[in-house]
This record gives structure tokens, C-alpha cells and sequence, in this order.
């Protein structure tokens, strides 16, 4: 016996146009001509279509940060680095998120950790003046987008709260275009923007708070060259609490006197899954590029990564990192050898190797251009082990008894005198560590910006 089953939906106009229809066109080439749909045409590159009926905002989000050209430092399938619905997890679990939907918070979180430059408002923040500014902004930049979450209801839609990106906006008529991400419901449509914003200034049943938007940028540069905090591993919340609750117990209760006997406290409970947590990013290129020279954009990016892990080698607290892990027997310590093992080199990939075709066993690795003489090296454990140390944030090291040790401590992680790729590279990771915990502790809906 057959069930019955949905076919889209009727869109509701009014108040809705869909874009697709006569006057709908007309409402395009006039906000074409006036300069207002510069974001629409990166958006609609990019537009996709939500792969579970409750992933509207996670499919929003991955189409405006590959909009953007954001990269996600991490791969999606193959050798390919791409955002997808899938690896937007690390602020909700997945398996909630298809059940019950996400909150604006956690989807504002998830746009800051993937490196995005973001500024969220909730309505109770802002004016629908302010909003109609936005709105101009977003749709005259290709640099720029919107995202809105509202309730359905308003457009007498089916329906409740909702997350799809502004692709553009008609002045004259005050129109903004919405596209809708699920598309299996309905097609992108225009809506008055007064009424847009009436449905943004309703109230999340689940959290008790407004509705909003959020304006998603690229930032000045990428936020990590060399290094990212993942959580799509779902051992990422022990590790967080490791590192942010009990490094902090471990260096206050033990007697620690030398920096190396720090190291040991650490080092020792470290999770052993913990090279699922901070990862290096790896160039890769495949065969069939092999016989080619290195792009302008892929050697600044490698000269990049070099000098940025010159710099981290450089520190003192590399020094100490590698003197204290030869001492410890590097290569027979299990916690040691799977960190090694998540320091994947750059790779030369065929079309049929997988994502796990990455050699573990050698931490250095090199690739070179036809004709060049130039060598790029990679992190190791010790570079890495280095970076994570330098994440925890400073406060971390506040118990150590030892005054003339803590000073030393404090010296070693302190960013002051580190060149400003170094500091911008450790700030990202320190970031993304307070944006963990921020999601962890469930406050991310009560504090929309960026940690500082």
C-alpha cells in the first residue's frame, strides 16, 4: 500500500513573488540595474539544497562560507577541502540537529569556528533601519553575505522557524530576495522587507530569545595557515575538558618545578585521540597536477606555512617541547606516536586513493615544482604539540605554586614577543578553544560575537 507523499509546496502570493516568475524577473532587472544583487551571483554559484529537513542552517551556512571562498582546513571527501552540511557538527551534534533543528547561536558559533568574519544581531539588537542598511550592504558586495532565520508563519507559509541566505534586494520596492534552501518546499521568492523583519522579530520557542541575522564575511586573511582545532570527532568534548578543566587542576595539585616536569603532567593523561582534535593543514595535489609548477597563489600559501612553523620552532617552548619528548623515548610513548600519525605531510593523490592514503609514518614531507629547488617541510609532533600548548589560554598555568616557575611559564606562552603571524596563527586557535567551551557549556545564545 503506497503512502501519501509531499510534492513542494504552493508559495503563498501574496506576500511572496517567486523569482522564477514574470514578476519576479521584473524585480530582479530592476535591482540588477540599481547595482543591488552583486551577492547573488557568488550565492547562486554556491546554492544548495538542504539534505535533511531540519538542516536549513547548516545548509545555509556551508553555501555562504563556500561563497567566500572560506577554506574549511579540513577535507570533505577524497583529497578535497569543501564545507558541507556534514562537517558543520563541532557546536550541535548532528543527530540533533536532524531531529530538532538548530538555534541561532549555534549556528553563529559554527560561522565563527569555520574562520568566517562574523556580526550577529538578534531583532531586540538592532532596527529595521539598521537591517535595511544591511540588507544594502550585503546585496551591492560579493564579499559580504546575509543569513536570516524567521518564522514561515509570517509569509503564511508552512512552518515554523527557518534559515536561508538574502541573495539580493530591490531599493525601490523595499523587496529582499530569499533563498530558500529548502527547495523541495518551496523556490527561491521576494518578500517586502518589512515583513521579512517581522518574521526575524519572533521568538525561538527553544531558546526564548528573538530571531536575527547574521552578516558572514571573509576575513583578512585565513584564520589558520597552519593549524585547526576539529571537533568532528566526537571525542572533541572530552579533549576540550581535558585541556580547559583538568590541565589546569593537574599543574595546581602536582608539584611541578622545571618546565619539563609541566610537560609530564600534561603529556601523560593526555587523551590518546587527542590528534583528532588539532590538526595541521595539508597541501595536497593531485597526479595529474604533478608535472606542473606551483601556482602564485599555492607558493605565497607554502611560503607562507614556512615561515609561520619557522616561527613556532623558534619559540622557546619548542625547545623545551623537543628536549622533553626525546627525553620521554618519543617514538615508544602510544600517546606520542598517534599525535605523529595526525601530522599528515603534502600528498600527491591519485583519483582512486582515499582520505586515509596519507602516510603516517614519516612527519617531514616535500614537494617540489618542475624546476624549482625549493623544499617545503612540514610539522611534526613536536610542532604540533607546541601549538597546543600555546592555545590553552593563559590562565591556565595561574596555579602553578612555584612563583619563579609561573613567571617562566608565563614568559614562554606569552604572545608578546612573537612575530604577528605567529600571534594571529595562536589567537585562532585560541579562538576556536573558547568557542568549544562557549558551545560546551551551552552559552552560545547569550553571547553572539567572537571571543576577544
Amino acid at each position: 500500500m503506497s503512502t501519501a507523499s509531499l510534492y513542494r509546496r504552493f508559495l503563498p502570493s501574496p506576500p511572496a513573488i517567486d523569482f522564477a516568475s514574470v514578476e519576479g524577473k521584473k524585480i530582479f532587472n530592476e535591482a540588477l540595474q540599481k547595482g543591488t544583487m552583486e551577492g547573488f551571483f557568488r550565492l547562486i554559484s554556491y546554492f544548495q539544497t538542504q539534505s535533511e529537513p531540519a538542516y536549513c542552517g547548516l545548509a545555509s551556512l556551508s553555501m555562504v562560507l563556500n561563497s567566500l571562498s572560506i577554506d574549511p582546513g579540513r577535507k570533505w571527501k577524497g583529497p578535497w577541502r569543501w564545507f558541507d552540511e556534514s562537517m558543520l557538527e563541532c557546536c550541535e551534534p548532528l543527530e540533533i540537529v536532524k531531529d530538532k533543528g538548530i538555534t541561532f547561536g549555534k549556528v553563529v558559533c559554527l560561522a565563527h569556528s569555520s574562520g568566517a568574519k562574523v556580526q550577529a544581531f538578534r531583532t531586540t539588537q538592532s532596527t529595521i533601519h539598521d537591517f535595511r542598511k544591511y540588507v544594502f550592504k550585503c546585496s551591492t558586495s560579493d564579499n559580504c553575505h546575509m543569513i536570516s532565520t524567521y518564522h514561515r508563519g509570517v509569509f503564511k507559509q508552512t512552518g515554523t522557524g527557518h534559515f536561508s541566505p538574502i541573495g539580493g534586494y530591490n531599493a525601490e520596492r523595499d523587496m529582499a530576495l530569499i533563498l530558500d534552501v529548502a527547495r523541495f518546499k518551496y523556490p527561491p521568492h521576494w518578500v517586502p522587507l518589512k515583513l521579512l523583519w517581522d518574521a526575524m522579530n519572533s521568538i525561538d520557542q527553544s531558546t526564548g530569545r528573538h530571531r536575527g541575522f547574521m552578516l558572514i564575511s571573509r576575513p583578512h586573511r585565513e584564520p589558520g595557515l597552519l593549524y585547526t582545532l576539529s571537533c568532528k570527532d566526537e571525542s572533541w568534548t572530552s579533549i576540550a575538558k581535558y585541556l580547559k578543566e583538568d590541565v589546569p587542576l593537574l599543574v595546581s595539585s602536582q608539584h611541578v618545578d622545571t618546565i619539563e616536569r609541566i610537560l609530564d603532567v600534561v603529556f601523560k593523561s593526555l587523551p590518546s585521540n587527542f590528534n583528532q582534535f588539532i590538526r595541521w593543514m595539508a597541501e595536497i595535489r593531485r597526479t595529474e597536477d604533478i608535472n606542473q609548477n606551483l601556482s602564485s597563489e599555492e607558493e605565497s600559501r607554502l611560503d607562507l606555512k614556512q615561515e609561520l612553523l619557522k616561527q613556532v620552532q623558534e619559540t622557546e617552548l619548542f625547545k623545551h617541547v623537543e628536549k622533553f619528548l626525546f627525553s620521554v623515548g618519543y617514538e615508544d610513548n602510544q600517546a606520542y606516536v598517534l599525535a605523529k600519525a595526525g601530522s599528515q605531510g603534502s600528498e600527491i593523490l591519485s583519483e582512486t586513493e582515499s582520505d586515509e592514503s596519507c602516510c603516517p609514518e614519516t612527519c617531514v614531507k616535500c614537494i617540489k615544482g618542475v624546476g624549482e629547488d625549493k623544499v617545503k617541510t612540514y610539522p611534526s609532533g613536536n610542532d604540533v604539540f607546541t601549538a597546543l600548548l600555546l592555545a590553552l589560554p593563559p590562565q591556565t598555568w595561574s596555579g602553578i605554586k612555584d612563583q619563579s616557575l609561573l613567571q617562566e611559564m608565563k614568559q614562554l606562552i606569552s604572545m608578546v614577543s612573537f612575530p604577528t603571524l605567529l600571534q594571529q596563527e595562536v589567537l585562532h586557535l585560541r579562538r576556536q578553544l573558547q568557542l568549544l567551551k562557549r558551545c560546551q557549556e551551552n552559552k552560545e545564545d547569550e553571547d553572539l560575537s567572537a571571543p576577544a
